[in-house]
């Protein structure tokens, strides 16, 4: 077994125990009854799964469950991580490792832990043989640019920053330019912290991003929204916000080790359609993993017994 994998069946022990190992045992080795689809539809949403999902599966395992006369609960388990299995999809490949210099745009609300978040990116690509800089364009947060400098010195990557209120696109302008002249394919700018419903902080954003595309060609290449687990199913309206304002490419999820409400990733899968980059589940700078959408699910049905192995 490798170590991610037990990191991420780890993360997501307070998820199953809360919410799908109800479901699991539901779906035990019991005949179908009428009154066990009630319960499901209760546990799916203490889940956090979401209305709209949770009614959409439901109405596609009925129709299973009809059309090819299933009795047992334990199939029903089966076909309910199919589906579910089925919502996240394959995420296409990186629009990276293609250009001479390429930048990714780390974006999200205050306290979803993109700073760190940033820094792990940095850390990760740099393990994969990338040249990498980081671009600390948080100048909002008096503590940011301080923070990605102390990450950045754990990770062994260079940061460049800002005094604190500098515009941050003039930031970006400057790492951009320092990594080209210096030789790095590869920048990844930390960005504040910002309301979704904050329209004016929104195209501050919108503006950080046409830095990137006047100095880099087709950059960034990669925007990646940092969503913090344990919001749930607010979620989901920073992630239609946030891909309005500034085209979000994928997700990062962080802090699923500390929630139980990681089925909020299927709501938001289903509506937006944006793949799951990366999953945090801890503090290290070795806890940011490739999400992997087979064993996320296989992750939250795992018995107790199975996990502790």
């Amino acid at each position: 077994m490798s170590n991610a994998w037990r990191s991420l069946r780890e993360g997501l022990a307070r998820t199953r125990q809360a919410a799908f190992g109800r479901i699991a045992q539901l779906l035990g080795a019991t005949e179908i009854q009428e009154s066990l689809w009630e319960e499901l539809e209760a546990a799916l949403l203490q889940a956090d799964v979401g209305v709209a999902v949770t009614e959409a599966l439901l109405a596609r395992l009925r129709e299973q469950v009809r059309r090819e006369g299933i009795t047992r609960a334990a199939i029903l388990r089966e076909r309910l991580q199919a589906e579910l299995r089925a919502l996240l999809g394959d995420p296409p490949p990186l629009n990276l490792g293609r250009h001479p210099l390429e930048v990714v745009l780390v974006v999200g609300v205050n306290g979803s832990g993109k700073t760190t978040t940033a820094a792990k990116l940095a850390h990760r690509f740099q393990q994969e043989g990338r040249r990498v800089l980081l671009a600390a364009a948080d100048t909002f947060r008096a503590a940011a640019g301080e923070q990605l400098e102390i990450w950045a010195e754990r990770a062994g990557v260079p940061c460049i920053g800002g005094q604190p209120g500098a515009d941050p696109g003039a930031v970006l302008f400057d790492a951009l330019q320092a990594a080209r002249a210096r030789g790095y394919d590869l920048v990844v700018a930390d960005t504040a912290g910002r309301l979704h419903t904050k329209y004016n902080l929104m195209q501050e954003l919108r503006k950080i991003r046409n830095v990137a595309a006047k100095v880099v060609p087709e950059a960034p290449h990669e925007v990646w929204l940092v969503l913090d687990a344990t919001t749930g199913q607010n979620a989901l309206p920073q992630a239609r916000e946030f891909h309005r304002a500034v085209g979000v490419t994928g997700l990062i999820l962080t802090k699923l080790d500390g929630t139980a409400k990681g089925g909020a990733l299927f709501a938001i899968a289903r509506e937006m359609g944006l793949p799951v980059r990366f999953v945090g589940v801890g503090e290290g700078l070795e806890d940011l993993l490739p999400f992997d959408p087979t064993a996320f699910v296989e992750g939250l049905f795992m018995d107790a017994a199975s996990a502790a192995t």
